[in-house]
């Protein structure tokens, strides 16, 4: 048995406490599996960044979807305009509304404590210029409590990017493959490929920088164009479709545990196939309820 010393010896009647064990420091501040319980901040971006950590993003929107993904450490959520696709039965984004991105965002904002939550500004309400992208970004941020707005294109979204971040409001850009100009490009074309668009490509990222976006989403670009980007911006990127090399990737959760159906894009990885685990559930319950066994006993009140 170890003797204490005297110095180490507790004084008369008092209890000896179990010495603290030291706080990892890198769990408190990494932004997936991090131990802090305010919420990721653009601060906390910008500082992965630095440390080269490689983060993750997904899409929600509804309250119960996001309170999973908050719970398994997803540091950022975005309540995208591909809500339209793939929850509001619609065939592109661009008829999203406002009311309709207020109305989730504000769902999934009462649904986490941790995620910083962005909110996809949709066609429509900031293509007029900075003032109509202000308007918008604020009702965002003052009816849903979102944490960022997030919008399409590089160059020519420059000035509302500036506007936005003078005023207060963090902003995620987006370029390279840009759904809400799904007409003008006839469909989703890999973005980049050749030279002229490559320099488009990496000017449009340069100019959402300068402007103040802090963080870039690189949609359908070449890996070897996402990792010179990477390489040029001090933001983070965030790839869709874009590559290993980016600081973060994102996909859009239902394409991610298999609920939608149809062609799955390249750029998708299936980690489950939840279409086929709730039909067959449901269809469980249904013959279940056609052959007299439910409700059972148990579920029954007397």
């Amino acid at each position: 048995m170890t003797q204490l010393s005297p110095a180490q010896k507790p004084a008369a009647g008092a209890t000896a406490e179990p010495t603290a064990k030291p706080a990892n420091k890198e769990s408190t501040k990494s932004l997936y599996g991090g131990t802090s319980s305010r919420r990721v901040t653009v601060r906390d971006i910008a500082a992965a960044k630095e440390r080269g950590e490689k983060w993750p993003m997904l899409t929600a929107y509804d309250a119960m979807t996001a309170s999973v993904f908050d719970e398994s450490g997803i540091p950022v959520l975005l309540v995208g305009d591909s809500m339209g696709n793939c929850h509001l039965g619609y065939e592109s984004t661009v008829p999203v509304t406002m009311d309709e991105i207020t109305i989730l965002s504000a769902a999934v904002v009462r649904g986490t404590k941790r995620a910083l939550v962005v909110a996809d500004l949709p066609f429509g309400s900031y293509q007029e210029g900075p003032v109509q992208a202000l308007r918008n970004a604020t009702r965002l941020v003052k009816e849903a409590g979102v944490g960022a707005v997030k919008l399409e294109g590089g160059e020519r979204s420059a000035h509302q990017v500036e506007l936005l971040v003078s005023s207060g409001i963090p902003v995620m850009a987006h370029v390279g493959l840009t759904p809400q100009s799904v007409h003008a490009y006839g469909g989703y074309p890999v973005q980049g490929r050749g030279e002229e668009a490559a320099q488009q490509l990496l000017r449009d990222a340069k100019a959402v920088q300068d402007a103040g976006a802090f963080a870039v989403v690189l949609e359908a670009v070449p890996a070897e164009l996402a990792a010179e980007v990477t390489r040029s911006l001090h933001i983070p990127t965030v790839g869709i479709g874009a590559g290993l090399d980016c600081d973060a990737q994102v996909l859009v959760w239902t394409d991610m545990v298999g609920l939608n159906a149809g062609r799955v894009p390249r750029f998708v990885k299936q980690y489950l196939q939840l279409r086929e685990l709730l039909g067959g559930a449901a269809r469980e319950f249904a013959e279940d309820v056609v052959g007299g066994a439910f409700p059972a006993e148990e579920h029954t009140f007397h």
